[in-house]
């Protein structure tokens, strides 16, 4: 892939909208010490807030990537894309807990089709080679949207109010709906592709054989609960890193919005690099240590979940700097896993059910996600959030011991 390859303008497409989506996703997070002031939201109604969007999410990924399977990449990541600006925007009218609940549990159905259509446009622009890759740079948006997000919340929120802070970030969505709509377009559709580059696509992926076409039939089928037990251990360390950070900074290290916005992106900065360097290990483990695709894969999990327990310290640590090096650390680490989780499910479903199969995928983390949110939302005020984080690295381990126990067989031979 060179800087010519018109896939590689289509990688950049997709990561701006996923920066895009991040940016809207996190503001809440980045306002949450103020709307709780502002509105009078305790610890436990911000869980329910945050619970809103997560069970809206994560019921509607799985249908958000049916209806881009359906309709079309196209139209209809373009659709979700505006539906989530202007519900983004509707946060700025919300008068307490219940209305703001309400708005980001819109935020949260439309959103879920952000990665399911990622995946589906990297699976049919992608060979097989440069596809962790791709998936790298992909992840890579969520983060830096994650880093964006709370300078440019706080520097608007702090000139023109959280409700400003809310629109803004929602009318750049819009900017980018248009813009996919205008421009996106399959390989076999899109004029702007030579025939050279269209032919090495097709050429660089292998054949996987359709044994589900169906969410029942996908989820019926090993391969899907050997990567969705992974993604459901994996996914409340970066919900708790997106929702959840800026709250402990402020409540137990004792920053403001000013400080949250000049040190709460650095643990998203550490996790674009891992989301990077993710997508590069596993066709480094290849090409120098002669492991098969499925096993490169499954081997960077692995250290990411041995990674993923340096953020269990940070109970232990009395300087915040030293506490955020340790959420750093787990960014970086939770990105590995989530890169080379997400390329499975490319790997080893059709490029026809790869958006649904990855919206089951997502589901099953995001109940994961869901799930320790509450559980935090009720007992941050009683135990501290030390106990919490201690968690999430032991959460990897079972995942990485899951996966390998579930797809061994694949790493020694191809199937």
């Amino acid at each position: 892939m060179t800087w010519r390859s018109v896939r590689l303008r289509i990688l950049l497409l997709v990561i701006v909208g996923t920066i895009i989506n991040y940016i809207a996703r996190n503001s809440l997070g980045v306002l949450a010490p103020q709307l709780k002031q502002d509105l009078a939201i305790t610890t436990e109604q911000y869980s329910y807030i945050v619970g809103a969007f997560q069970l809206a999410y994560t019921v509607m990924q799985p249908i958000a990537g049916l209806l881009i399977d359906k309709i079309g990449l196209t139209a209809g990541f373009a659709l979700f894309a505006l539906a989530w600006s202007l519900a983004n925007m509707l946060h700025g009218a919300a008068k307490g807990w219940v209305s703001l609940a309400a708005f980001r549990g819109l935020l949260g159905m439309a959103e879920a089709a952000a990665i399911p259509a990622g995946m589906k446009s990297i699976g049919e622009w992608f060979p097989d080679r440069e596809r962790s890759v791709a998936v790298g740079w992909f992840n890579a948006g969520t983060s830096l949207g994650a880093v964006i997000a709370p300078i440019l919340v706080a520097l608007v929120a702090k000139h023109w109010g959280w409700q400003a802070a809310f629109f803004v970030t929602g009318l750049i969505g819009v900017a980018f709906a248009g813009v996919w709509f205008r421009y996106y377009r399959s390989p076999a559709k899109a004029s702007y592709v030579s025939p050279a580059e269209h032919a090495e696509i097709e050429a660089g992926q292998r054949p996987v054989v359709a044994s589900a076409t169906t969410l029942k039939a996908i989820a019926a089928t090993p391969r899907f609960w050997a990567i969705a037990v992974p993604r459901f251990l994996a996914e409340p360390a970066w919900q708790t890193f997106s929702f959840w950070i800026p709250l402990y900074l402020a409540k137990e290290r004792g920053m403001d919005l000013t400080h949250i916005a000049l040190f709460a992106w650095m643990p998203f900065l550490a996790a674009d690099a891992g989301g990077i360097l993710g997508g590069y290990l596993a066709p480094f483990l290849q090409k120098w240590r002669g492991m098969t695709l499925e096993g490169s894969r499954i081997a960077g999990v692995a250290l990411g979940a041995v990674l993923m327990i340096a953020p269990g310290f940070v109970g232990l640590v009395g300087h915040p700097m030293a506490a955020i090096a340790l959420l750093a650390i787990g960014g970086f680490a939770h990105q590995v896993i989530s890169v080379l989780i997400n390329t499975l499910s490319a790997d080893v479903f059709p490029k026809g059910d790869i958006a649904k199969a990855n919206g089951l995928v997502g589901m099953a983390g995001w109940t994961g996600g869901l799930l320790f949110s509450l559980a935090i939302g009720q007992l941050a005020d009683k135990i501290g959030f030390a106990p919490l984080f201690a968690c999430l690295g032991v959460f990897d381990l079972i995942g990485a011991i899951w996966l390998f126990a579930m797809r061994r067989h694949l790493i020694v031979k191809e199937a």
